[in-house]
């Protein structure tokens, strides 16, 4: 999720575990601890420039079930020998760090991105894809928990706050899993008659909403796409054909950045020929035909695919989270949410 979240989440969880006198430090260290799992990204950067690397090393140890825990520990360890707070209320604030720093990779799974749990087996990461990753109606309630807190300190009314911030946060992640649940029981009737019950597909909310979700399906020639709106559609999934060089992506498959992606993403890739060189873009971030993340990976020499060194390709017009992109996108987004497809022909 975004930093936003991941700060008021941190310091929601903290200051309800944490002893009441300690609120507003707990506060602060949630925040901060929250923070924490996402510095990562700067560590990895000093020692690669390589785009690919820098995409799929993300949320990788730092997110980690196994490493997170002995963070915590080290941390609770530190602050207890200073004495201070932690020395005060140890148990409490051991729990307190331990909660900040888990949920932190739970939030983030269920985004599209990917999350490696389980790092350092070697599994796929793990992506639930039931919400965007900038969601207002699921951290508005923790930033206004957060403020109640803040002010109220040690009175009851704080933890009250605080307690229903987080029951109503975590609320509706478990609607927005819900949601998706009946996204995808419609795709897989529209795609039964295709004959494609078996195609990979996945469905993520659409930007800021869990109302509308994009549904994604692998195919032979490329890929499908629909869109599900929860309030307004009653009748049968519309998906709409996108082509992908499958050949391409199959020639390039032995290049190790196309087989670190194909891990990453699980194959949920758009692959394009431009000029002589191979583009492969990431499905699960952006909206058609502008993506997020896409990679140069490999350069076309003699009828063969070999390995260059991977650049980022510029996402173009109409990105999600470019300055011009963001109302071109939500516009139509907030019609269709609203409407069904035929509504807006």
């Amino acid at each position: 999720m975004d930093s936003l979240s991941q700060i008021v989440l941190g310091a929601a969880v903290a200051a309800a575990i944490a002893p009441p006198r300690h609120r507003r430090a707990a506060l602060l260290a949630g925040a901060a601890l929250g923070t924490l799992p996402d510095l990562d990204g700067l560590v990895i950067a000093r020692f690669t420039s390589d785009p690919v690397q820098l995409m799929t090393l993300h949320r990788g140890a730092s997110h980690s079930l196994f490493v997170l825990p002995l963070v915590a520990w080290f941390i609770w360890w530190v602050f207890r020998r200073r004495g201070g707070r932690v020395a005060q209320a140890p148990r409490a604030w051991f729990r307190a760090m331990l909660a900040v720093l888990i949920t932190h990779p739970l939030l983030d799974a269920f985004t599209a991105y990917g999350t490696q749990l389980f790092w350092p087996l070697p599994v796929p990461p793990t992506w639930w894809s039931t919400v965007f990753i900038i969601d207002p109606l699921y951290t508005v309630w923790l930033l206004l928990a957060c403020i109640v807190a803040w002010f109220t300190r040690g009175r009851a009314l704080a933890q009250q706050a605080l307690v229903a911030g987080l029951i109503v946060s975590s609320a509706y992640l478990g609607w927005s899993v819900l949601a998706k649940g009946l996204v995808d029981r419609a795709a897989s009737a529209a795609l039964v008659p295709m004959g494609l019950a078996g195609a990979p597909r996945f469905s993520i909310a659409t930007p800021f909403n869990t109302l509308l979700y994009r549904v994604v399906v692998m195919t032979p020639q490329g890929y499908l796409i629909g869109d599900r709106a929860l309030l307004a559609d009653r009748g049968p999934m519309r998906l709409a054909s996108h082509a992908s060089d499958a050949a391409a992506l199959q020639g390039a498959a032995h290049i190790r950045a196309v087989q670190r992606l194909q891990w990453f993403n699980g194959g949920f890739m758009r692959a394009q020929v431009r000029g002589d060189v191979l583009v492969l873009s990431d499905l699960r971030m952006g909206l058609e035909p502008a993506y997020s993340f896409n990679f140069a990976v490999a350069q076309r020499q003699g009828g063969a695919w070999r390995a260059m060194p991977p650049a980022a390709v510029p996402t173009g017009e109409g990105a999600v989270f470019s300055r011009e992109g963001m109302g071109a996108a939500w516009r139509p987004l907030w019609r269709r949410m609203w409407r069904e497809p035929q509504a807006l022909e």
